[in-house]
């Protein structure tokens, strides 16, 4: 799962429930989004969204709130007013070529 977040580039993002579907579903979205929370330092978690394009760890209490919207911003993501990204533009696909040097 990590290598294929790894696989993200800036800028870019997958969901929680396309990562889980890139594992052919061995883990759920929600195990997905548990995974980040302890992810190693190399992982860049904040290109992981969820299912509407938006950022699921503002609900956590051990985050900055709106930390990971700036790390994307920084990444040149663009948000709407309701706090969301267009998946259509920024969603990765690793492509079935790669996806199963992932796995």
């Amino acid at each position: 799962m990590y290598a294929i977040v790894r696989s993200i580039p800036p800028g870019r993002v997958m969901t929680y429930g396309q990562i889980a579907s890139e594992l052919g579903y061995a883990l759920s979205p929600k195990a997905v989004g548990w995974a980040m929370h302890t992810c190693p330092d190399d992982v860049p978690w904040q290109r992981v969204v969820n299912a509407v394009g938006g950022c699921s760890t503002d609900r956590r209490g051990d985050l900055p709130p709106g930390l990971q919207q700036k790390l994307l911003v920084g990444e040149g993501v663009e948000f709407r007013l309701d706090g969301s990204l267009d998946l259509a533009r920024y969603r990765f696909d690793p492509g079935p070529s790669k996806a199963h040097i992932l796995r």
